[in-house]
């Protein structure tokens, strides 16, 4: 979200900054409404500026025991206008904000400009191609012949796009979640958090996922609730119109929660196998931090899903997102890609993004600045956030570039005492 007046007085300058990713903006709507909202704002002052010399002249003539009724009648009249603008002027204000909450964030300085993914900016790789011998099988293929996955039986009590997990399947999907957890708040330091996986319109809005996305999400019939589309949401709003203290800054929390989302627009792509569910387990990370330190903190954050990976010994590369593939909140964001030897391509694992203070006006979260007084002006912290990792996707990886040639699926050795001592996957775990 963008405050009102740095849309009033740089409309067109953040109309360029936005480029591709503000075509959907009403932009003579809202020029509308600013130019309403402004000479609305000079009536309502200068009737108020009018109200106060009148209430100056009842009081003189009060004091000099002169008539004073008409010049009272007069100033309610005002009074009364007032009150009536004020209610325009709050409308007004909700519209306008009602067309702000379309508003894409504005791109970091960093960010390469771009249209769609084919212009985004390998950064880094990391780990080598496994040698597989003969034809690397796909996860699928992997699953249902080591009886761990099966999409029919789930597509009988569900639908299309879930999948049941079993046996040494149940029990890896559980271990990458432990062991992605314990990584993250042992040797990382974050907080873990247990959030409610239903969220209210507010949570949504606040991070960014309302009103532009509603299609997308998985909504209560009867409460205006949503299952959550990602941790990110529930975690950011721990602090919802909440105030800060800088000391206490950065705060860091992890999460493990389901996600669900409907994929709207989606279908036809990555039908089969796990890449694209509609319910799928996440490890997330969340950042709060001061404007100097959030930079700095995209980086740390990336780095820390990036070591997930390289503990599991699993090649990915590292991309910069740009201008036009961005996420609707997002200011900069790094996709991190996992290697999978069936399609021979890189595809995403995790998106670690600084949202700058886009959320956190949304959602009202301010911090206070260290060494300030009482009544120091406080300011919007910073919020990042980062899947650290999607479970299901890191699952497909070691499916994939762990697959032997008898059919068997070897363990990543950190994994190993998270699955009782198992090594290796085959048929009758």
């Amino acid at each position: 979200m963008h405050d009102l007046r740095q849309l009033r007085d740089n409309l067109d300058g953040i109309r360029t900054q936005l480029g591709p990713r503000g075509r959907d903006v009403p932009w003579d709507d809202l020029r509308k409404l600013l130019d309403e909202r402004r000479n609305l704002t000079t009536q309502v002052e200068q009737l108020r500026a009018q109200l106060k010399r009148g209430s100056d002249e009842i009081a003189q003539l009060k004091r000099a025991k002169q008539p004073a009724d008409d010049a009272m009648t007069a100033m309610k009249a005002v009074g009364d206008r007032i009150r009536v603008m004020d209610e325009d002027l709050r409308g007004l204000e909700d519209r306008l904000t009602g067309l702000t909450l379309h508003i894409p964030n504005i791109p970091h300085p960093s960010v390469p400009k771009g249209q769609d993914s084919g212009d985004n900016v390998e950064v880094r790789r990391w780990g080598t191609y496994p040698t597989i011998g003969g034809t690397p099988r796909s996860h699928w293929d992997l699953g249902e012949a080591l009886g761990i996955l099966n999409f029919d039986r789930a597509a009988k009590m569900t639908g299309a796009r879930f999948a049941v997990l079993t046996g040494a399947g149940a029990r890896l999907e559980r271990a990458l979640i432990n062991y992605m957890l314990d990584v993250h708040t042992g040797r990382h330091g974050y907080r873990e958090v247990l959030p409610p996986f239903l969220v209210n319109r507010a949570s949504m809005t606040g991070t960014g996922q309302l009103p532009k996305f509603e299609e997308d999400l998985f909504r209560l019939r009867e409460e205006d609730y949503f299952l959550i589309p990602t941790a990110e949401v529930p975690v950011t709003n721990l602090h919802r119109e909440e105030m800060l203290d800088e000391p206490s800054l950065p705060l860091r929390y992890t999460a493990y929660t389901p996600c669900f989302r409907r994929e709207a627009g989606s279908y036809g792509k990555d039908t089969r196998g796990l890449i694209r569910l509609h319910q799928f387990n996440k490890v997330e990370l969340v950042s709060f931090t001061t404007p100097s330190q959030s930079d700095e903190e995209l980086e740390r954050l990336t780095g820390h899903a990036e070591a997930i990976l390289q503990g599991l010994g699993l090649p990915y590369r590292v991309v910069t997102l740009c201008s036009g593939d961005m996420g609707f909140s997002a200011a900069k964001t790094y996709d991190i890609e996992v290697w999978l030897p069936s399609q021979s391509v890189y595809r995403e694992i995790s998106s670690c993004s600084n949202f700058q203070a886009f959320q956190a006006r949304r959602a009202g979260i301010r911090y206070r600045p260290a060494g300030g007084k009482k009544e120091a002006k406080p300011e919007l912290v910073h919020t990042l956030n980062g899947s650290g990792l999607a479970v299901g996707r890191t699952l497909v990886a070691i499916l994939e570039n762990y697959q032997q040639s008898d059919g068997t699926v070897i363990i990543p050795e950190v994994l190993h005492a998270y699955m009782g001592g198992m090594t290796r996957i085959q048929k009758d775990n």
